[in-house]
């Protein structure tokens, strides 16, 4: 085997989690196979400063507390498409070549990207023909990235969102409210879903299905025997927005409370959840299947392996090409089993075609 220096990074939004992979990835690759084992500053933003921005990692450096934290250690950056650059004038340069002269001037000749379907995207773009051998490691909270059943952060998005529910549960019963929890979710509502089904939402709206307000009330009304009882709405910050709202103001759940109060009479408040979805320490699910993905990262880079995603499918930890995962984002589909679920019962989740 030719690797001797190993290089990781972080890429995307953060979540929970990260620290966990750094934390495996190094332990094994160093402690094992006694590999030189370096990070990268800012994902790939490292790579385009003179010198490139790294630190050391070492099996020494991972222990203690960092399983432990969130966050990212070596930081991460969503910003700064190195095919489209800007200077400080703001003209727009490729330095897509600077960003693998980085890796090849550190002596890098192995890389793990930890990363969403975005930040695999790019990398594959990036180091296609550049023959330096690298695995992905899929993390985030929106758990979107193709191939894999979970990414990393995500069950502890998941808890943040359920205890969230918990909490709204109580002053919901207590003014007898509807409580509406916007949860992340641009583009796929997983978050929403497992955090809903979880935290016993009566509706769930995701970006994937279009809602109806008429039925929504309708749905609201048969539920409390159209009396002010307590009801928990979920919605995903990338649904449409209301057309009936016709004010810009505000969240999509704002617009989303303001409709059901104006049509059902009953108080309704919105909480917005936000980043504190990405912040915290990890769930112990998310640092389990850290730990495996960081171990299996390595084993494949060790194995000869490139251009692979570590995935869990089945309950198994497994890789599959790049190529697969840069097709996403993954959505939920309509006969999915928590879709099902739901249906099952009795939550409204607006016309799934079934």
């Amino acid at each position: 085997m030719t690797t001797r220096r190993l290089a990781v990074l972080t890429s995307g939004g953060d979540c929970a989690g990260l620290n966990a992979v750094i934390r495996a990835v190094t332990d094994h690759a160093s402690g094992t196979h006694g590999w030189d084992v370096i990070g990268i500053k800012n994902g790939h933003l490292g790579l385009l400063e003179d010198p490139p921005q790294v630190i050391g990692l070492s099996m020494e450096a991972v222990r203690g507390d960092v399983l432990r934290t969130g966050g990212t250690l070596l930081g991460t950056t969503t910003k700064g498409d190195p095919f489209a650059f800007p200077d400080a004038a703001g003209k727009l340069h490729d330095r897509s070549g600077d960003v693998v002269a980085g890796l090849k001037r550190l002596g890098v000749n192995a890389l793990v990207v930890i990363g969403g379907d975005g930040s695999m995207r790019l990398f594959h773009r990036l180091l296609d023909h550049s023959g330096i051998p690298w695995v992905g490691v899929p993390k985030t909270i929106d758990n979107d990235v193709p191939g894999t059943e979970y990414a990393v952060g995500f069950f502890t998005a998941v808890e943040v969102v359920g205890e969230a529910m918990d909490r709204l549960s109580s002053t919901a019963a207590s003014h007898r409210r509807i409580m509406v929890l916007e949860v992340m979710g641009r583009d796929s509502g997983f978050l929403g879903l497992f955090g809903g089904l979880a935290g016993g939402a009566d509706v769930i709206l995701l970006p994937e299905f279009p809602y109806s307000l008429d039925d929504m009330t309708r749905h609201i009304t048969a539920l409390t025997d159209n009396r002010p009882s307590a009801v928990l709405v979920v919605a995903a910050e990338g649904i449409k927005r209301p057309p009936e709202d016709r004010r810009t103001d505000g969240s999509v759940g704002l617009a989303i409370a303001r409709e059901l109060q104006a049509r059902t009479g009953f108080d309704a408040r919105c909480t917005v959840l936000g980043h504190v979805q990405r912040g915290g320490s990890p769930a112990m699910f998310d640092r389990l299947l850290a730990s495996a993905f960081g171990a299996k990262a390595v084993n494949l880079l060790a194995g000869g392996q490139t251009s692979r995603l570590v995935v869990w499918r089945g309950g198994v930890v497994t890789d599959i090409p790049i190529s697969d995962a840069a097709k996403g984002p993954r959505f939920v589909g309509p006969d999915s089993e928590l879709i099902r679920t739901a249906r099952a019962l009795g939550i409204y989740i607006g016309d799934t075609g079934r």
